[in-house]
């Protein structure tokens, strides 16, 4: 099996899984936040060494103010136990996005989080919290700004490789793979630019379903692809 060594997933369908259940909206989130750990573990016992989930974005803020305060709630629960099983298992924990609009004593969890976390380096988990690539891509491009502006960085300097060092996602390598849940088919604003060469799979399966065997399906499908030409592999 080639393994992809850094997978990006969408987690989508926790609300729709929980409807189908007759359950609330947030039973299925926290159903969804317990598989994270499954899907952890599986992605470090098939050989990933880089996962990247997202969370939280910049657009989930419009919905119910009740939803968005079970979901941080829910967000900062998690991060808690994560820091658990970063330790269980030699797992280093990063978030990217704008953390300044979440609560202070949250970003102090995640600072911490990624501190205690930062020694480990047999999986590299990211997640991704109230993030949104164009937003990303502003505050990248802000930097550029003020650093051009104040002769820290000459004009002609920049290059694909120095724009990549503004980003949230500097140190890591780009995704291999992209895995969205719940059949939707887009990217809703996530990782626009890590993506350019990424392969894409989409499952009908939502996020609280998704199990090793779904993520060993989606490996499947990858080593299936020509990545030199971007298509399927020829017989």
């Amino acid at each position: 099996m080639s393994v992809p060594q850094h997978i990006a997933i969408i987690m989508d369908g926790n609300g729709r899984w929980a409807k189908k259940k007759g359950l609330p909206r947030n039973a299925g989130h926290t159903a969804g936040a317990k598989n994270v750990e499954n899907i952890c573990l599986a992605a470090k016992k098939l050989g990933v060494k880089y996962l990247t989930l997202y969370a939280f974005s910049t657009e989930n803020w419009s919905r119910p103010d009740s939803e968005v305060k079970a979901l941080m709630k829910l967000l900062s629960g998690y991060l808690d136990k994560c820091v658990q099983t970063a330790h269980e298992n030699k797992m280093h924990i990063r978030v990217i996005g704008d953390i300044s609009r979440l609560e202070p004593k949250f970003q102090q969890q995640i600072i911490e989080a990624e501190r205690v976390s930062s020694v480990y380096e047999d999986l590299n988990l990211t997640i991704a919290i109230n993030y949104g690539s164009r937003d990303e891509m502003l505050r990248a491009m802000r930097n550029v700004c003020t650093d051009v502006k104040t002769g820290t960085l000459q004009l002609e300097e920049l290059t694909e490789a120095v724009f990549d060092s503004y980003l949230d996602t500097k140190e890591l390598p780009d995704p291999d793979l992209l895995i969205r849940t719940s059949g939707e088919q887009r990217l809703s604003n996530y990782l626009l630019w890590q993506l350019a060469y990424s392969e894409f799979y989409f499952t009908n399966v939502p996020w609280p379903e998704f199990d090793e065997q779904e993520l060993k399906k989606a490996i499947d499908a990858y080593e299936n692809r020509d990545r030199r030409y971007g298509g399927i592999k020829e017989e």
